[in-house]
């Protein structure tokens, strides 16, 4: 099926505005349809690079923690040789003791050092995000109504 779109002159306007005038509600609706496109454009782009970020974070993260397993049992190792060299000039049973009162406190001053970390995070928002937000909606409000 074949259609013929016709098109009026500019000269022929009806509406009796000018060549190369349009009316204002043309005009609004235009810059809406181009602003509704270009956010979903920039959507599906950040859509794309968060998918590729993403692929690539699960990959990563797959290797840290097959990193950490491998240092936890280096960890155990090295727990192993301190008790066995204790052992040497104590029972064992002192020298695992010792190595195990040791571990302790390092594990305490770690937790304590993570919980004041913790606390200095909050509250957990962006914050500087939400302000800029914030900062370009007044500032597409104000040129709106110049």
């Amino acid at each position: 099926m074949i259609t013929v779109a016709t098109t009026r002159p500019h000269s022929a306007r009806t509406d009796g505005q000018g060549p190369g005038q349009e009316p204002v509600g043309e005009l609004v609706q235009r810059a809406s349809q181009q602003l509704t496109e270009l956010v979903r454009g920039e959507l599906r782009l950040a859509q794309a690079e968060m998918k590729e970020k993403g692929k690539r974070y699960g990959k990563g993260g797959g290797l840290f923690g097959g990193a950490g397993l491998v240092g936890f049992l280096m960890l155990q190792a090295l727990v192993a040789t301190a008790i066995a060299a204790l052992a040497v000039p104590l029972p064992v049973w002192a020298a695992g003791l010792i190595v195990t009162a040791v571990l302790g406190v390092i594990a305490a001053v770690m937790a304590l050092t993570g919980k004041k970390q913790v606390g200095k995070a909050s509250p957990p928002t962006p914050q500087q995000t939400i302000e800029n937000v914030k900062a370009d909606v007044a500032e597409i409000k104000g040129s709106a109504h110049r």
